[in-house]
């Protein structure tokens, strides 16, 4: 008896899964197959063997959408779509287990939808067994963001600009890189910037008038936008994100007596620049030159500058990502007190070079005041560092010496540096981190270190520039037009222009020594 039911039961359970694979199997036929294809551009091979497409600011997104089934299929709306998702997500571990767990957040910030004209969709709506239906779409990358895709609380229209700004492709490892390469492009898994043609077919369920969606499907494209190169920032002196001048007691060795004071200053300098994507047979390195301003203060006349030994540099690459709207721009004093927004940094090694053979130059007393008089800002490698480094704490106003160095840096082929942005939720920065280290042991004890911002700026395509210069034209004409019909006053000139006129009006400023050479007769021929 326990054996029969026991088989009862098996069939059951057996004849229940048959019932199961037969319905999700009939689901999959019905449901219509998608296939995108983009217009040939510039392009790479993917992970799977697939081909990713790169598209600049401005750049035209072209390709078709094929949709068939295998039995007919009625439908209400298909909707073609260029969506941008940046995705994020923070881990929270602590000791007490009401404040552990994970916290996502999910910002689409663009979608373009194209329209489809009625002749173009089959009628009735049906899509017929064995027929293709072919649909074009052409998108255009926006060269920025509509305000209400950042409608949240700021502290500065600075901060709203940076954040309407398109983002790039980033943290997939799939798409992300430079022509026809992967590369990794140092995102953590945390933060997740992404963009695609997403093709949805969707049915009223006619029971009670909801939308069904029949079937869906994306195309992931590489996006990399063009970024202008910004205004160094304003540094001070006490910031705790960079440090822009070191000074460091200078002895003939360890415990030995003091020799002077050691100055190493540095400017921001000129942005690393990403040329337009192209294959990698094209690619040119990305360069950039740092200037290092060094001045020695001795303690007296006899002691001589120090020996120096090697000054390397290495590039670091910070993420920030938040699973809430960002106010200001990120600070890592912040993440400490922020439970929603998190920080991840790598250092990638630039150049290492040899800085014995540097030329010091001795400066008289005197010499000082003067260069600080000429001194520039030193905010911009544009304005340059026309004087020395000012004196440092122990200067006593007498002889001191100086030297200056030229860094190269070039950044590395490996990796995929995307240019500097700032999103709703995901933020990347990068900074320069110099070393100088001293022949003599001792002499500078651990180095001097500096750490310099330094941004990343990006070119875009010659189709996408070409069409940015003819917006801009056409916004300048609208502006000019615009201008032509505002109000103009009518009312009488102020008092104090009253009673000013005279009877001849003076001739323009250019002409004067003719007009005081009296009448001359003047013959032309032609």
């Amino acid at each position: 008896m326990s054996s029969s039911m026991s088989f009862t039961a098996v069939s059951t359970a057996t004849r229940a899964t048959n019932i199961a694979y037969k319905v999700r199997n009939m689901t999959t036929v019905c449901r219509p197959t998608i296939e995108i294809k983009l217009n040939a551009g510039s392009r790479s091979t993917g992970l799977h063997g697939s081909y990713i497409t790169s598209y600049s600011t401005m750049d035209k997104i072209e390709g078709t959408v094929s949709i068939t089934a295998q039995i007919d299929t009625r439908f209400e709306d298909i909707e073609i779509a260029f969506i941008g998702v940046e995705k994020t997500f923070v881990d929270h571990i602590s000791s007490a287990a009401a404040v552990t767990g994970r916290t996502d957040a999910s910002h689409q910030f663009l979608k373009l939808v194209q329209p489809i004209e009625e002749s173009s969709l089959p009628q009735p709506r049906i899509i017929e067994a064995g027929r293709t239906y072919n649909l074009p779409f052409t998108f255009v990358a926006p060269s920025q963001l509509l305000p209400k895709s950042c409608n949240h609380k700021i502290v500065s229209n600075q901060v709203q600009h940076a954040h309407l700004q398109l983002p790039p492709s980033f943290g997939d490892p799939e798409i992300s890189g430079f022509g026809g390469t992967l590369l990794d492009d140092m995102a953590p898994q945390m933060a997740k910037i992404a963009y695609a043609v997403y093709v949805k077919v969707t049915q009223v369920r006619e029971i009670d008038g909801a939308e069904v969606l029949l079937a869906d499907r994306a195309k992931k494209i590489r996006v990399k936008p063009v970024f202008e190169e910004q205004p160094p920032l304003n540094i001070p002196s006490d910031d705790p994100e960079f440090r822009l001048r070191e000074e460091k007691t200078i002895r003939k060795g360890l415990l030995k007596s003091k020799l002077g004071k050691l100055v190493m200053e540095a400017v921001q300098p000129k942005p690393f620049h990403l040329p337009a994507f192209t294959t990698d047979s094209h690619f040119e390195p990305v360069t950039t030159t740092a200037r290092v301003s060094l001045r020695f203060d001795p303690t007296d006349e006899r002691a001589q500058p120090p020996q120096l030994g090697s000054l390397s540099s290495k590039l670091k690459v910070s993420t920030f990502f938040a699973t809430s709207p960002r106010r200001d721009f990120p600070k890592r004093a912040q993440i400490l007190i922020d439970m929603s927004a998190g920080h991840h940094s790598e250092t990638v090694q630039l150049s290492s070079r040899c800085v014995a053979s540097v030329r010091w130059v001795k400066h008289g007393p005197g010499a000082s005041a003067e260069a600080l008089a000429r001194r520039d800002s030193g905010f911009s490698e544009d304005a340059g560092n026309n004087g020395f480094p000012s004196p440092s704490k122990d200067f006593k106003g007498s002889t001191f010496y100086t030297a200056e160095i030229i860094v190269p840096m070039t950044l590395p082929r490996n990796k995929n540096v995307v240019p500097t942005f700032h999103s709703c939720l995901v933020s990347r920065q990068y900074s320069i981190n110099l070393h100088l280290s001293s022949l003599v042991t001792g002499a500078l004890g651990s180095g001097m270190k500096l750490k310099v911002p330094v941004q990343v700026s990006a070119e875009g395509s010659t189709s996408g520039r070409e069409r940015r210069e003819s917006l801009a034209q056409v916004q300048q004409a609208q502006q000019e037009a615009h201008e032509v019909f505002q109000s103009r006053s009518v009312a009488p000139p102020p008092e104090h222009y009253m009673g000013t006129s005279v009877g001849v009006l003076a001739p323009p400023p250019e002409y004067e020594v003719f007009a005081t050479q009296g009448s001359r007769s003047v013959s032309v021929i032609g």
